[in-house]
Formats: structure tokens, C-alpha cells, sequence
């Protein structure tokens, strides 16, 4: 007796569309690259100046105007083609990039140079977020765009995972033994940071190059003068936007409430992290790389567990958010009595699974919420507030461990965590937060994929 053939599963089409296959491949290229910088900053200017104040104020630098200009550059979008736009700030990120490797391999840089290329890099990622999210609805068709910024999403979070890994181990191969006394400046450890740099300049030629190959869809609206609006009118539906979140109770108490969790904890994890694991664990920027590529391990676990068990949670989603938050505090507060980079690693990779789980659950909930026409506004609007703070604690934090050991600053940060949840508790619009019924916008979600802003 014959077995019937089981029937083929269709091909997915977002593997035959080429315009999302070139995008998708400059993304991750970029993605990867992205964060042989992200890891080697901190490495470069604990090398070069051996202070932590000055390594809080370049890792402000970057992060400071990125978010005061974000506004600026989503409306720089709605009137300038995005692809345009992105691939001027690829060109000038591969610039500032190049320069720095050059000063760096050469022993010609200076902090005042530094500061420059910093700021200038945050500037620049101020304008590519937004052309970023708004490239993919017109790169592949409507119905599959839910399913090709899923696909990037993944991918983003994979990049986090082997990226820190990837540059971690090139310092330290590049460098010698990748580690760097207080204040010391081998020619080793600059010619490994050097080199990470080099290697994001080259992700950034790569991934304008596969940018050209792209072709962008025509949308209804593209073209028409009605769509280029004067800059008093973006700032006036800007304004709208800040007064939609400030009269929804429940939108304006998640604000507040981020930004304070925001504060007290991105500061360390940008600041303390490598300098804890400098001089307490002994380790180089390989154990550093190693403790960023948990982190990235977890958040991405967190994702998909928060994806498949979407009811996996409290009776409400804010009720979920503090009660994940103090069990953040609990990992965060023992990782300055960790003595080998496994053991904050391992503490690392808990930390992320958590805030990878509700991560999901937070973005979905101000999808829904906020109406489909000032989406786009809403979601930066929120990227704005928590950005904005980023830089603020970073520099407050290299400045505090200047008096305060690292072990000091984790503890007091989950100790900060513990009393901002308090404080939530007593926030009968906080804990009333809950995921509304699905109904899905009308329109394509333009502004959606806010998990990946430099996917492109």
C-alpha cells in the first residue's frame, strides 16, 4: 500500500523577495558590527584615561543627542526619503569610525578628539533610528511585513548574542591577553580596540552597499506634496502626541515609571559593568564580551518565552512588571560579590531573560494602546523619554565610582529598583495596565518594529 506524499510546505516568501534579502543581510551586517563598538568604547577610554568619569561623559555623549534629536530625525524622515537619509548616516558612521581607528592604532588619539567622534556618532543614529523603522513597509508588501520585522527582531537579538562574543575575542587575540592595567596604554590593547573599530567602519560599507541594491515600494501618499509638511506643523503634532501620553493615566504612569527604572539601572549597566569587570573580576574585554553575550542570550530566551505564553503572566501586565522588576533587583543587587566572570555572567544572562520577557509584553501593550494615526509619534515619544535618561546616569555613575567601589553601585542600584517598585505599588493606574483585546491597526504599522532601529 502506497504512502500518500505528505504536501510541501510553500516556500516562504520573504526568501524569494531579493529587496528584503539585501536589506536583511546589510541589517545584520550592521547589527554585528554595532557592537564590536558598543564593547570597545568603554575598553578604549579606561585604557586611554583610566577614569571613570570620563568614560560616564563618552558614553553620554553618544547616548545624549541621539535621543534630544530623535524627534528631529523622525520629522527629517517624513520629509526626505528614508533610504537617503540612512544612507548618509552610514556613510558618515563609517567616516567617524575609520578616523577613530586610524587614532587609535596610530596613538594619536586625544580624549577632546574622542568626545567629538562620540557626540557625533549619537547624532547620527538620531536620524538612521527613525529611516531605519520606517525603510521596511517599503521594501516588502503588506502582508508580510508582521512577519519580516519578527524575522529581524530574531535576528537582532542574535547579534547581541554573538556580536560582544565576537569582539571580546578580537581584542583579546588582536591584543595579547586583552586586559589593561589602570592607566596603562600597550600597544596591544589599543591595537585590538583599534581594530574592533576598524571592523564596524567596514560593517557600515558593507551594509551601504547591499542598502543600494534595495528598491523601495511606492505607498499611497509617497510623492504628493501633502506629504512634505512644514517643520511647525511636525513640532505641532509632536505636541500632540506629548499630550496624548500625559492625559491617558495608565500610558503617563508607564512613562514615569520607565524612566526611573531607566535611570537607576541603565546607568550601571553601561557604566559599572566594565569597570567591575576590570578590576574585580581581573578580566579583560573577552570576560566583559562574555557577560554582554549572556545578557543578549537571556533577552533573547525571555523574548520567546514571552512570544509562545503571551498569558504567561499576573492578573494584569503592570502587576507582571513589578513583580519581574523585584526579582531584577534581587539578580542585580548580588552581582559586585561576584569573583569570576562566569558567576556575573550567569547573572547577567538571568537579568536579561527577565527583561526580555516583559519587553514584549510592554511594546505590545503601547501598540495597542496608542491610536493607529499617532503611532509613530507615541512610539518614539516613549523612546525618547527612556533614552533621554540613559545618558544622564551613565555620566552620574562614572562620576559616583570616582568615591564608590562597582560592588557599591549594583547594590544600591537594586536597592533604587526595590523602592521604585514600592512606589509603583501604590499606582492603582500602573498596576491597572493590562493587555487590551487584539485589534490590530488598519494600517500598516509604519513605525512597529521599534526593536530594531539599526537594522538597516
Amino acid at each position: 500500500m502506497r504512502r500518500e506524499a505528505k504536501p510541501k510546505r510553500p516556500p516562504n516568501p520573504l526568501m524569494r523577495n531579493s529587496n528584503f534579502l539585501w536589506l536583511m543581510s546589510g541589517g545584520v551586517i550592521s547589527m554585528l558590527g554595532d557592537q564590536f563598538s558598543l564593547l570597545a568604547m568603554p575598553w578604549l577610554v579606561l585604557a586611554v584615561t583610566n577614569d571613570t568619569l570620563t568614560m560616564g561623559v563618552v558614553l553620554g555623549l553618544i547616548s545624549l543627542p541621539r535621543a534630544v534629536f530623535l524627534l528631529v530625525g523622525g520629522a527629517l524622515v517624513d520629509r526626505y526619503p528614508a533610504r537617503s537619509v540612512l544612507l548618509l548616516t552610514k556613510y558618515v558612521n563609517a567616516v567617524l569610525l575609520g578616523g577613530l581607528s586610524i587614532g587609535v592604532l596610530t596613538g594619536t588619539l586625544t580624549v577632546p578628539i574622542l568626545c567629538v567622534v562620540a557626540f557625533s556618532i549619537g547624532l547620527a543614529s538620531a536620524f538612521s533610528i527613525p529611516a531605519g523603522t520606517t525603510i521596511l513597509p517599503r521594501v516588502v508588501p503588506g502582508d508580510q511585513l508582521q512577519a519580516a520585522n519578527g524575522m529581524l527582531m530574531g535576528l537582532r537579538q542574535a547579534t547581541l548574542l554573538l556580536g560582544p562574543l565576537m569582539a571580546g575575542g578580537l581584542i583579546a587575540v588582536v591584543g595579547g591577553s586583552g586586559r589593561a592595567a589602570a592607566g596603562a596604554q600597550a600597544a596591544g590593547d589599543l591595537a585590538g580596540l583599534g581594530t574592533a573599530f576598524l571592523v564596524d567602519c567596514a560593517t557600515f560599507v558593507i551594509s551601504a552597499v547591499t542598502l543600494y541594491r534595495v528598491r523601495m515600494l511606492t505607498l499611497p501618499g509617497d510623492g504628493q506634496p501633502a506629504r512634505v509638511e512644514r517643520l511647525g506643523t511636525v513640532f505641532r503634532s509632536i505636541g500632540d502626541g506629548i499630550r496624548h501620553f500625559w492625559n491617558d493615566p495608565e500610558l503617563r504612569a508607564l512613562c514615569l515609571y520607565f524612566s526611573a527604572t531607566t535611570f537607576f539601572i541603565g546607568g550601571p549597566m553601561q557604566a559599572v559593568l566594565p569597570v567591575f569587570a576590570r578590576d574585580r573580576l581581573g578580566d579583560g574585554a573577552d570576560g566583559y564580551g562574555l557577560m554582554m553575550g549572556l545578557h543578549g542570550v537571556g533577552t533573547l530566551v525571555g523574548m520567546m518565552v514571552s512570544g509562545a505564553r503571551p498569558s504567561f503572566r499576573l492578573r494584569t501586565l503592570g502587576a507582571t512588571i513589578l513583580l519581574v522588576d523585584t526579582l531584577l533587583a534581587l539578580v542585580f543587587m548580588p552581582m559586585g560579590l561576584a569573583r569570576h566572570t562566569w558567576q556575573a555572567a550567569l547573572l547577567m544572562g538571568t537579568a536579561g531573560c527577565l527583561a526580555g520577557f516583559i519587553q514584549i509584553g510592554v511594546f505590545t501593550w503601547i501598540q495597542r494602546r496608542i491610536p493607529p494615526a499617532m503611532l509613530g509619534r507615541g512610539m518614539s515619544l516613549f523612546m525618547f523619554i527612556v533614552m533621554s535618561l540613559a545618558p544622564l546616569s551613565s555620566a552620574l555613575c562614572g562620576w559616583l565610582m570616582r568615591y564608590v567601589p562597582p560592588q557599591i553601585m549594583f547594590l544600591g542600584s537594586g536597592l533604587a529598583l526595590w523602592s521604585i517598585v514600592s512606589l509603583g505599588l501604590t499606582s492603582r493606574s500602573l498596576r491597572a495596565i493590562a493587555l487590551p483585546p487584539r485589534t490590530p491597526p488598519a494600517t500598516a504599522p509604519a513605525e512597529t518594529p521599534v526593536e530594531n532601529p539599526s537594522a538597516v
